[in-house]
């Protein structure tokens, strides 16, 4: 994951980050009984394989020590952490018998997180987790173990066989872990999956320690300078992904303030306007919006009418019908809301573009670019079916919300000519609860049912419209 994540890493993070305080759900339970469990049994198989033989205590218990320490070294992934445990790992490997190495594994992550639990950073019930955490263990004893041979007299190619068998194993339970605790899909977890080069390319500096251990129990210690060095680059890391983290935080604090200064201004505008937001990701789920499109839709249902501060309170708040020098002024409030958006800069620049061409329509009949068909964009487009549906469906003071039926055959019928026909269809689909929802009384027989009265007088001389339903809701 590079300095500049997208925004599907950066919430991943982001919960990374919060997790470690809160408590195991229910499903991270399951997820972690599975993979302590399985792990548990493939350790003891291993070692009614090849039960352990002596071996010297000192080397052994340093290479726990560098194990532990290099745990600390932590760089930061959207699914968890990738840590320099190779550097020590491989050491361990070659100063214990291979059956004891899995139980030193899990020993050595213990003792790493026990400053974090003592400091509150880690919940003590998540100290389970580092059972799970030690699979990457199995593979490559299990490799030596099946060949029964130690790994100081194993060749080149057995050496390889373990190191494939670590990154395999590693590999296939961190996808069964997160699969069940995370409900992330595979190909989520692949973007994660470069972490194996890191612990590739520091293999080759471990096994040159490994290969003296027995001579020279000491040579572990010389890892310790390359281990700061990485914990440095880490903190650097950390440092500077929090500042992303909370740089995203503060524009939507800004976008949640605007929101509330828009519904200050305009009690209505700032309820419809979080109506339309919920509406809006609705639509997006079923469009399959990619999660960077469906933050920009959010902020930008939100405030699609921010710009309307800008605009004479007296205009705004004006009872009767807009003159068309009062209309020329209210349709100003798409350009404000883009300008006012374009000072916040960062991704509120995107945001602005929405919200300018909320108004746009698609037979170019809209405002302010006249932009037709897919020039305008798409959250734009999903924003205009939204706030034409909320509009109608909204009680105002000069006339009731309109029945359902009623409201989903005039957004039929600008399909394709005002709004973009595939929206359309979705906001129909998104909105069926409200169907079911809706108390409608039954007409007597024999009795047709009454057409909706349509007020004020604005609207009596002329036929019924979505448009006309929604420029007197922009004008007001």
């Amino acid at each position: 994951m590079s300095f500049n994540p997208s925004f599907e890493q950066q919430e991943h993070l982001a919960d990374e980050l919060r997790r470690p305080q809160e408590s195991m759900t229910a499903a991270e339970r399951i997820g972690e009984t599975v993979t302590a469990g399985t792990f548990l049994l493939a350790a003891a198989a291993i070692w009614l394989l090849d039960p352990p033989q002596s071996f010297q205590v000192w080397p052994a218990l340093l290479c726990i020590a560098l194990l532990a320490i290099a745990t600390r070294v932590q760089f930061d992934t959207p699914f968890g952490f990738t840590v320099a445990t190779q550097l020590a790992f491989i050491p361990l490997v070659f100063a214990l018998p291979v059956a004891l190495v899995p139980f030193a594994v899990v020993v050595a992550l213990t003792v790493a997180a026990l400053p974090d639990v003592y400091t509150g950073q880690v919940r003590p019930s998540r100290l389970v987790k580092k059972i799970g955490n030690s699979w990457f263990a199995i593979g490559p004893v299990a490799v030596f173990a099946l060949a029964h041979t130690q790994p100081d007299h194993a060749g080149v190619w057995l050496l390889l066989a373990a190191l494939v068998a670590q990154f395999a194993g590693d590999s296939l339970t961190s996808t069964i872990r997160l699969t069940l605790t995370q409900n992330l899909t595979i190909r989520e977890q692949l973007e994660d999956s470069w972490v194996y080069v890191i612990d590739a390319a520091l293999s080759g500096v471990g096994l040159v320690v490994a290969e003296d251990i027995h001579r020279r129990g000491y040579e572990p210690l010389a890892l310790l300078p390359l281990l700061g060095l990485l914990a440095v680059f880490a903190r650097e890391r950390r440092g500077r992904l929090e500042q992303l983290l909370e740089l995203n935080s503060a524009y939507r604090g800004t976008a949640l303030v605007l929101g509330d200064v828009v519904e200050a201004d305009d009690g209505y505008t700032g309820a419809h306007s979080r109506s339309v937001v919920a509406l809006c990701l609705d639509v997006a789920q079923l469009l399959q919006l990619s999660p960077e499109q469906k933050r920009n839709l959010e902020f930008g249902a939100l405030l699609h009418d921010v710009g309307k501060i800008a605009i004479p309170k007296e205009i705004i708040n004006k009872p009767g019908k807009l003159d068309d020098e009062e209309w020329t002024i209210i349709k100003t409030h798409t350009v404000e809301g883009q300008k006012l958006l374009d000072t916040v800069g960062g991704f509120m620049r995107d945001v602005g573009l929405i919200v300018r061409s909320h108004h746009e329509r698609w037979d170019g009949g809209g405002y302010p670019d006249k932009l037709t068909g897919e020039q305008i964009p798409l959250e734009s487009r999903i924003i205009a079916c939204c706030d034409t549906w909320n509009a109608m469906r909204t009680d105002r003071s000069y006339r009731k919300a309109l029945p359902f039926d009623l409201a989903a055959t005039e957004m039929e019928s600008v399909a394709g000519d005002q709004l973009d026909p595939r929206i359309v269809a979705a906001l129909l689909q998104a909105v069926q609860k409200e169907r079911l929802a809706e108390v409608m009384p039954a007409p007597a027989a024999g009795r047709p049912q009454a057409a909706p009265v349509i007020e004020p007088a604005e609207l009596a001389d002329q036929a019924f419209s979505v448009t006309a339903v929604v420029q007197l809701d922009t004008a007001s």
